[in-house]
């Protein structure tokens, strides 16, 4: 179960291939799924994308898990460390066995009420950005699992290199931003000051006008950017102000 040599890179180089061809996230994650299982190989997997409105897992094979089981998972999960890791850490490719003995793997609750069902015995994660919507950034947890043994060294480099290109892919094919429309140089100046945390009186203080000037500001803006608040602006504003890596 272990790419090695020529086949294994052959794996990771069509995953490759297939993000670099892809047109939208809608046609390219029922191919993508089924080719990571080969490229990093594993029995089944969990793809979960997470947006400041909630997380959308999906796996493969599909209905591994089902409503009840995704439930349990995240009523246990802050004390599982592989999905502390993927959700606050680094995200960086990670094997269970690098964070936890089996034994005390086997006494978490995520472990005995939904991944010991489905055959999860070893687990590879990692985690991605996946570029913004209008309410901030997205990420994507990733998940192996098998049955039979431990992911390898080799594995977890196969799945440092595709985390690299899955980041550049799902960046690229992240719906769109709104595009700003109207904004004035002031309000951009505003909405950079906001973005970069300040508040009304200081930003008020660094452009010399009124803290209602730039509530006023701040209520034109709001209404152009297609947003109700300040954390989304900010967000929005940042995000759309950042560059994006092309991807190669």
């Amino acid at each position: 179960m272990t790419p090695s040599g020529e086949a294994g890179l052959r794996r990771i180089l069509a995953v490759i291939d297939l993000l670099l061809d892809a047109v939208d996230e809608e046609t390219l994650l029922p191919a993508l799924l089924p080719m990571l299982l080969q490229a990093v190989p594993g029995d089944s997997l969990t793809w979960s994308l997470r947006t400041p409105t909630g997380r959308h897992p999906i796996s493969a094979p599909a209905g591994l898990f089902g409503p009840d089981a995704v439930h349990t998972f995240f009523l246990h999960a802050a004390a599982d460390p592989l999905f502390r890791h993927t959700d606050t850490g680094s995200g960086v490719p990670l094997r269970r066995s690098d964070l936890q003995t089996r034994a005390e793997y086997h006494r978490l609750a995520t472990y005995t009420d939904v991944l010991r069902p489905v055959g999860a015995e070893y687990q590879l994660a990692m985690a991605f950005p996946a570029g913004y919507t209008r309410t901030g950034r997205r990420t994507v947890c990733l998940s192996v699992n098998r049955s039979g043994r431990d992911f390898t060294q080799t594995d977890v480099a196969g799945a440092s290199l595709l985390r690299a290109r899955l980041t550049h892919a799902l960046d690229r094919l992240a719906p769109p931003l709104p595009t700003p429309a109207g904004v004035t140089a002031r309000e951009s100046a505003v909405l950079d000051l906001l973005a970069r945390g300040l508040t009304d009186q200081q930003i008020a203080h660094c452009l010399d006008v009124s803290a209602r000037t730039v509530d006023k500001h701040l209520e034109h803006a709001y209404a152009k950017l297609q947003v109700h608040g300040r954390v989304e602006a900010a967000n929005l504003w940042l995000a759309a102000s950042t560059p994006r890596p092309r991807s190669s």
